[in-house]
This record gives structure tokens, sequence and C-alpha cells, in this order.
């Protein structure tokens, strides 16, 4: 069995000008194009051409209707990286209904809390049938015990045993939503994003056009990104399909077990998309650096986009510095911003620049909100370093406003606001919740603060997750990076935010222990104080996680602040007073 080819032969390329996903998949259908599928060890599982994924997609849809479901009820798909997620999600498109794609369990344990996180998105979309790989199958039926609405539920089989019958296909058109997305971090009290099919071709065009990846005929996209998050679900499933790409698919588990391998199949397939949060770059330059394979060559990866979390520039001059021998150009980077409720894409850096950084007065920017220039760039303390995301995607306005709704100017700091046509119609059967973050003439508050530099956004990080101590604003990320830099910590093992002790804000840092021993844990929870005293000139407390727990994360893989604060405060973790 071979990989698909990279390029179609007489089918000319379309870059996302459709009116909707199943027409989308109608055109890509008249190529050679289509999808592969791998394991860690590098084997190729198996292929689907974008025609097998539209005959499969009519068979089920098919099935679907025959089996009664009406138009516009909601299919829950528990999104893993195989051929059964192609079928279930774009035969509900065929069939009229709208597919809500949900995570799958992530890490060791918490069968109680996934379960708990099923039944909350079958009650917050209101499902009436729930499908997904066979290991899940059990999770699937104990959630819906609770909900008589939920007609159909189980692994592959279940949709499989339906009959196909002789009926006319229903595929949902420009007016209809495409499907709901649970937003990144929503997993305790979720909120579904209404991904309308016109705000999809929107953000579509402009992530595939010139404004942001620019594709041509003969790219090839590869992946290990998970098909429940909009990164890996618009970014490399939608996008290359309304363009007619290739794509090589690696599972997130396998990409965490074995990162190289993401490398090598771009390597050996000539890969020329690929997008990571940093961490994937962190994680294939500790892994890989020191045993690049001999015949690895990165030459054709044209574009690297970086997005999904806050940009660390040193971790991806780390991955640059180590894989430029084997070809990589460092002028691939893409810096990107965007957001669920958005789609996915609302800006991207220029093409062929990489990464560039501001490196900012952390003190000004603290106490006076202002990105004013770091005097000494190289001063640890005071110096701080912000990446450039680039421009806003031609059709949407974005602006960025401080508290009292002034709109603000270059290196000024404030929130960021976007409006545009890729912007959602609002949360699936939350009017409340979409009041709170949108205006009735479709102005989104994307909950993220930044300022402008040059017409470029600089993103600076989440409202909710600054602490303000003594009215001078500190960035979490400032206290967890600092602690890193120290090595007291593995990237990704410190979470830090703030308590209200009832006379002023105290900043808590949660950390991973590795460590065993009375006297040990000591001397780690003294290292972490230190850091943070340091680095912000603040005290600290410092609860100790075992590393069997492990912080919480959200469906994305990022960092979840709150609900580390929310075990913080119940208990959960051990606590212990910082040294003075």
């Amino acid at each position: 069995m071979d990989p698909l080819p990279s390029r179609n032969t007489g089918l000319a390329q379309r870059r996302a000008d459709f009116a909707s996903v199943p027409e989308m998949l109608d055109y890509a259908a008249q190529g050679q194009t289509g999808v592969s599928f791998y394991n860690a060890k590098g084997d190729l599982l198996s292929v689907l051409t974008w025609r097998e994924v539209r005959e499969r997609a009519h068979v089920t849809a098919r099935k679907l209707i025959g089996a009664g479901f009406a138009v516009g009820e909601r299919l829950l798909i528990t999104a893993d990286t195989w051929p059964g997620f192609f079928d279930s999600f774009f035969g509900a498109q065929y069939a009229g209904l709208v597919p809500v794609p949900v995570s799958i369990p992530v890490g060791i344990g918490g069968k109680d809390a996934y379960l708990d996180q099923l039944r909350r998105q079958l009650f917050a979309s209101g499902a009436v049938a729930a499908v997904g790989i066979d290991d899940l199958a059990g999770f699937l039926a104990d959630a819906a015990k609770e909900f008589p609405a939920v007609r159909l539920h189980g692994g592959k089989d279940a949709l499989d045993a339906l009959p196909e019958k002789a009926v006319d296909l229903r595929p949902l058109g420009p007016a209809d939503l495409s499907y709901i997305q649970f937003s990144s971090g929503s997993t305790r009290h979720p909120h579904g994003v209404q991904i309308s099919q016109r705000a999809l071709m929107a953000n579509l065009q402009g992530m595939t056009g010139p404004a942001g990846l620019d594709v041509v005929p003969g790219d090839r996209a590869v992946s290990w990104l998970p098909l429940y998050h909009d990164m890996g679900l618009i970014g490399f499933l939608m996008g290359p399909l309304a363009s007619q790409l290739a794509i090589d698919y690696l599972t997130p588990r396998d990409f965490a077990r074995r990162p190289m391998q993401w490398l090598n199949i771009i390597s050996r397939n000539r890969g020329s998309i690929s997008y990571s949060p940093s961490f994937g770059y962190d994680l294939s330059t500790r892994r890989g650096a020191m045993q690049v394979p001999a015949d690895l060559d990165l030459s054709c990866w044209r574009r690297a986009g970086i997005g999904g979390d806050m940009i660390r520039p040193e971790v991806l001059h780390r991955f640059a510095d180590a894989f430029e021998p084997p070809g990589f150009d460092r002028k691939a980077f893409i810096p990107s911003y965007g957001m669920a409720e958005v789609c996915l894409a609302i800006t991207f850096s220029p093409q062929g620049v990489g990464v560039r950084t501001d490196i900012v007065d952390r003190i000004a920017l603290a106490d006076q909100q202002r990105a004013v220039p770091a005097a000494d760039p190289r001063d640890g303390q005071r110096a701080r370093s912000f990446v450039l995301c680039g421009r806003v995607l031609p059709g949407h306005v974005l602006e960025v406003r401080g508290p009292d709704g002034k709109l603000l100017t270059d290196r000024e700091v404030g929130r960021i606001f976007i409006q545009g046509p890729s912007v959602m119609p609002g949360y699936f059967g939350e009017p409340e919740a979409t009041r709170e973050v949108l205006t009735d003439d479709g102005w989104l508050d994307t909950g993220d603060l930044g300022y402008w530099l040059a017409g470029e956004i600089v993103v600076t990080g989440r409202a909710k997750d600054l602490i303000i101590i003594n009215g001078r604003n500190v960035w979490p990320q400032d206290i967890e990076w600092a602690i890193e830099a120290k090595r007291i910590v593995k990237n990704g093992d410190a979470a830090a935010f703030s308590i209200d002790t009832g006379e002023g804000e105290r900043v808590v840092v949660a950390v991973l222990a590795r460590v065993s021993g009375e006297e040990a844990r000591a001397a780690l929870a003294r290292d972490v104080a230190g850091a943070v005293r340091e680095a912000i000139a603040v005290d600290c407390d410092v609860a100790l996680v075992p590393p069997t727990s492990g912080l919480p994360t959200t469906t994305s893989g990022k960092l979840s602040r709150a609900r580390t604060k929310a075990n913080y405060l119940a208990g959960l973790y051990t606590y212990k007073p910082a040294a003075a």
C-alpha cells in the first residue's frame, strides 16, 4: 500500500470557494488525493481517497436518514483520528444532521471525569445519537442512560448495523449549521460554538488564500493534531479538503509516544504544510534532536505553523537550530492567532519572515499596560519577549480596546475584539452566555489581551488568567516560564494563578512533584518560591501535585489554570507555605 498522491490530475485547484462542506467534498472527490493514516512506527495503516470518503459518507447518510433521524438533529461523535470519524462526520453532513465532535479520553485514568464530560456535552448539544470508536462504546452507553432522547449509541458497529435504505440525501446547505464545536477548556461547563457553513467557508477562504497559508497545487498536509480541536478539524481536515490536498495523519497519542514520526512522515512524503502548538515543537526537539536520522529532509516544509496557545519563541529557535541541518528553514514558521468562536483563524504572520519578537519592558507592561521597548533586551529581569502574530484576515476587523471601550493604538495593551463573517452566531442553546461575549452588531470579545504593533497583533495572554498583585499585572506564563528556565521542573509542570485571601490577592504555583521524600519536596517548594520571587518580586505559595494526578488540561492539551485553581481551592493538592 502506497500513500496517496500529492497532486490531482485533471482537476483544477479551488481554494474554498464553496457554499458548504458537502459541496466541498463533492468537488474534491473528482481527484486522486485523500487521506493516509499512519501508526507510531510510521507504518501506513490505511488510505481513503476523497472519492471513497464521499462514497462511505453517502452510505452512512442513507442509514441515518433511514433510521428516522430528522434534519437538524445532532450526532455526537468521539473524534479519534481514524476512518470511522470521517464516515460519521461527513455522513451527518449529507443526512442533514449536525455533527458534534468531542474529545476522547486524554492521559491515564480520569474515567469518571470523562464520563461526566460526555454527559455534559450530550446535555449541552441535545444530541439524539452518540457514536465513536469501539473502545468508547461503554462510555457512550453509560452517558446516554440519563438521556432518553439518545436513540442510538455505540461504536462503529452501531452505525454499521443500521440498514442502508434507498432514500434521497439531505445535504446541509449554506444557510445551515456545519457542526458544533465545544470550545477549548469548556469541559466543566461546555459551550457549544455554532459553526455555520457560511462562517466556515469565510474562514477557510482566508486561511487557504494569500493572506493565510497561500496553498498551491501539490501542497501536502501532515498532522498529528486532534480532530476534536478547531486547529485539527478545520486546519487539517476542512482546510486541505477545501483545497483538494492530500493529508497524512498520525494520532495525537502516537505523536506523544514518538514525535519524530511526525517529522519522518513530512520528510518521506514531502509534506509542505504542518502546524503545532509550541509544545509539539518542544517535544520533537527534546526527543529527537540528539538522534536525527541521516535521511531526514525537511526542506519541503514551507509552512510550519504555530498556534493554539501562547507562542514561546525560545522553543521555536531551539527547534530550528536542531533541524536546520536536515533542511528545515526557520523562515517557514508562521505564527498565527485564532479561536473556536471565529471558526479557527484570526491572523496569520506574513510568509517567509519566520518568528519575529517584540521585547518589552516587563515593569512598564505590568504597571502601565504599555508595551515599552526594553532598554536592554538581554536583561532577563526586565525584558519580556512576545511574538508578532500578523494581520487580521481579509473581510474581518480587529480592535484593541481599553477598559472604557476606547480604541487603543500601538503598544497600548487592551482587550481584543473581532467582527467579521467567520464569527460564530452564538453558543448553541445558550443566549445568556452568547450575550456575554457577542454584541448585537457582531463584535466578539475574544477574552484575550494584546496590543498593536505596526498593523500586526501581539497577544499577551488570556484576560481571565491575568494575575493582579498590588495593582500590577502579572502574566502567569512569566511565572511558569521563570520556573522552567531554572530547570526546577519540566516544561508544562507548573501552573500559576492567584487567590483572594480576604486581605488581597496571593500568588499560588502548582507544580508536579516528581521527587520523593519530605526533604526533597520541601526543597522543591523553596526552589519554586525563590524563582518566582526573583522573577516578579512577589512571594507565593506552592502546591505540590502528585505526578500521577497531573495538572488539568483542556481538550486540546493546553494547561487549564482555572481547573488547577478549582482543584487547589477544593483541597485536592498538598499545600505547603513557601519559605520566607
